[in-house]
């Protein structure tokens, strides 16, 4: 049993990667973020229960079985870094204000902590979760289902920090840095995103992450949430904040995180000029239990999972256990919020022994429903087609 896809990986890889998971964030992690592994300040470090894609700098996937909840506990909650976990030191920290702003400001985390409170209960996506379903393969961290958590965010309105400082009426864009430093000749992280959005009252600068203080993997002190869009745009560690006419022209804008907005065959590259910034997450579903290769006598099989649709709601999800051939409807969890998931589940009575792929296939209120088939893009970002899991219906 495993709770990695049969799809992509083989056995033996699928177990190698288990035992690295298991040994890699026990030893290699604990030594080299030992302030990130203790209860304190900055909270509580990742589970060993997540499964390494790389040590440093710090990625690391939830098992689908552990997305169960409604909210993703936090030694839980997927992490991904694009450089060093940077060390904060709160005396010096400072959230600097300025560009197109009537009055530059320098914050502390008190001077923020004074403003007015908000919370958004908030499902997060890493862009490339699912990279590693994709067919050709893809170079990147090979996501499979896991780089997605759902948590409860509290801090300031973005909103309240940018009018404190003026917002000069030139300013279109609003360009996020932060305490992460790049290797040798990486170029910097830094996000822009328009100042439509940062002006959302629903979008943060959060400092709390269920309850506690964001724990040093995922952005302590500070870290933008911009709801419904992908985690790329949520920066971590925030110090940062310029308001400009134009977006960041830098690497991680100019060239990364974007994708085609036209056919392109599998395998094939995209014209520069077709490619579009990533925003708002797909449509998707995933089955959290069974497990991919688990075993029932003939009877009842429940499956359960979650589904999200970034700045759209989940209006259902339906089930198939005869190759899509009919669907039946999910029930849907009672826990929901703008921007967070929703969790299903599904009781199918297997009557015949053999093999069968469990299907799942959310819809939004937009009208977009999962696909069958994957649209292919050349970074591997957005996978959303219709969830699998095959089990085996034994004899009585």
């Amino acid at each position: 049993m495993n709770f990695l896809s049969q799809d992509t990986l083989s056995p033996s890889r699928r177990s190698f990667l288990k035992r690295a998971g298991q040994l890699g964030v026990a030893l290699g992690l604990a030594k080299a973020f030992p302030a990130a592994f203790a209860l304190g300040q900055e909270g509580s470090g990742p589970s060993v229960k997540l499964i390494v894609r790389s040590e440093n700098p710090q990625d690391l996937e939830t098992p689908p079985e552990l997305l169960d909840s409604w909210i993703t506990p936090n030694d839980l909650f997927y992490v991904r870094s694009h450089m060093y976990t940077p060390k904060i030191s709160i005396g010096d920290w400072r959230l600097q204000i300025d560009g197109g702003a009537n009055s530059n400001l320098a914050m502390t985390l008190d001077d923020l902590r004074r403003l007015p409170r908000s919370m958004q209960t908030v499902t997060l996506e890493c862009s490339g979760n699912g990279r590693a379903f994709y067919d050709p393969p893809i170079a990147g961290a090979q996501w499979e289902k896991g780089a997605v958590g759902n948590a409860r965010w509290t801090g300031v309105r973005l909103s309240d920090v940018l009018h404190r400082a003026g917002v000069k009426p030139e300013s279109k864009f609003l360009t996020i840095d932060g305490a992460d430093t790049p290797m040798a000749k990486m170029p910097d992280f830094i996000r822009s995103i328009p100042m439509e959005k940062a002006m959302h009252p629903d979008t943060l600068l959060a400092y709390e992450m269920n309850g506690e203080p964001i724990p040093i993997p995922h952005g302590y002190p500070l870290r933008l949430i911009v709801p419904g869009w992908t985690g790329n745009n949520c920066v971590k560690w925030v110090t940062h904040l310029t308001l400009t006419d134009k977006p960041d022209e830098g690497f991680f804008m100019k060239t990364a995180y974007k994708k085609p907005n036209i056919y392109v065959a599998p395998g094939g590259s995209a014209d520069p000029s077709t490619l579009v910034s990533l925003t708002a997450l797909a449509v998707k579903s995933v089955i959290t239990a069974p497990k991919d290769g688990a075993q029932f006598k003939p009877g009842p099989v429940t499956a359960t999972g979650v589904a999200y649709a970034g700045e759209q709601d989940i209006v259902g999800v339906d089930v198939s256990t005869d190759l899509g051939r009919t669907w039946k409807p999910a029930e849907l969890g009672k826990d929901k919020a703008r921007y967070a998931w929703r969790l299903w589940r599904y009781t199918w009575t297997a009557a015949e022994p053999g093999s069968f792929l469990i299907m799942s296939r959310a819809k939004d209120s937009s009208g977009r429903v999962q696909p069958m088939v994957q649209d292919w893009n050349p970074s591997g970002y957005l996978w959303n087609v219709v969830d699998r899991v095959r089990v085996t219906i034994g004899k009585a």
